[in-house]
């Protein structure tokens, strides 16, 4: 079976994801679905239908009545592990418009809301100069508003990876003007003037290529019944959880989670985790230099 598999095209297999995808999630699936979502024709659907029973028999079978194959009771997935987190981020998309609805593999959406997030300005020909100045490894000179100078300035920058702090878009580059690393937000980036050939290469950024494990665990001020909620929450293990990150956006990290003060800072139902190896964290915070990212 798997040298079976191992011959099949890439858009045949992933139709027979899609398969796997709506038994997972919906129970069911039928030659429409497939119709619908890849454009093919019905004798294309049927064959896809027939290859998926081939490999998993026992995943589906046709119920007559509701003319649909349906999940079968000794359903194993063959051909994707299914994935909580990918679900709900195709919801999001499709919710936030990011996704249209008909590119969606999920058939019956979910009422969903979620908590606004202001609209953040990135202008999409400067997106496309950062990636096209990291695909090239090349400085760029941008036109950028910080929030340490009032007026804008122009200076030579070397991007070489983008990033995402859970609220903001960056870029992590080397400054020329200040010579060091350090992130540039997407959103200050006014205007792109030129580009040369970049000296500094990407493995420099010790920062940005290591990480630091966040081991957090419940606020020990909870009681034993909110700890338990608090440790399923966030998926702990003997009490703790660890979180890997870059160096580079520990900071970010950091203030994310609502680790970046004193446990005691905030009441222990608002706070609810707390940085089991705060020292730790705190002496590789200092050897960076204590300093936020973005400039």
């Amino acid at each position: 079976m798997e040298d079976d598999r191992s011959e099949l095209r890439w858009g045949v297999e992933q139709r027979l994801e899609f398969i796997e995808f709506r038994l997972f999630w919906e129970g069911h699936v039928n030659r429409s679905d497939l119709m619908d979502q890849f454009g093919v024709s019905v004798n294309q659907a049927s064959t896809d239908l027939n290859r998926y029973i081939g490999f998993a028999p026992d995943n589906m079978v046709y119920d007559k009545s509701a003319r649909t194959y349906v999940r079968g009771s000794e359903f194993k997935p063959q051909f994707l592990e299914p994935d909580a987190s990918r679900y709900l981020a195709q919801l999001r998309s499709v919710a936030d418009g990011i996704l249209d609805r008909e590119d969606a593999w999920i058939a019956n959406l979910p009422p969903y809301a979620a908590t606004p997030t202001p609209v953040r300005g990135v202008n999409p020909a400067t997106l496309r100069s950062i990636v096209g100045a990291i695909r090239r490894s090349e400085a760029i000179e941008v036109r950028y508003q910080s929030l340490s100078n009032p007026e804008p300035r122009w200076r030579w920058i070397a991007p070489h990876a983008i990033a995402f702090d859970g609220f903001r878009w960056h870029t992590r580059a080397f400054c020329l003007t200040d010579d060091y690393f350090k992130d540039f937000l997407l959103s200050r980036i006014l205007d792109i003037r030129g580009s040369r050939e970049n000296e500094i290469p990407a493995d420099e950024d010790r920062d940005w290529h290591s990480e630091v494990t966040l081991e957090v665990g419940p606020h020990p001020e909870l009681s034993a019944t909110q700890a338990k909620v608090v440790a399923l929450d966030y998926g702990m293990r003997g009490g703790k959880a660890k979180i890997k990150v870059r160096r580079a956006l520990l900071y970010y990290a950091l203030k994310r989670l609502g680790l970046d003060t004193a446990p005691e800072a905030r009441a222990p139902q608002d706070q609810q985790i707390i940085l089991i190896n705060r020292n730790e964290i705190i002496s590789c915070m200092r050897a960076r230099g204590a300093q936020e990212a973005t400039p």
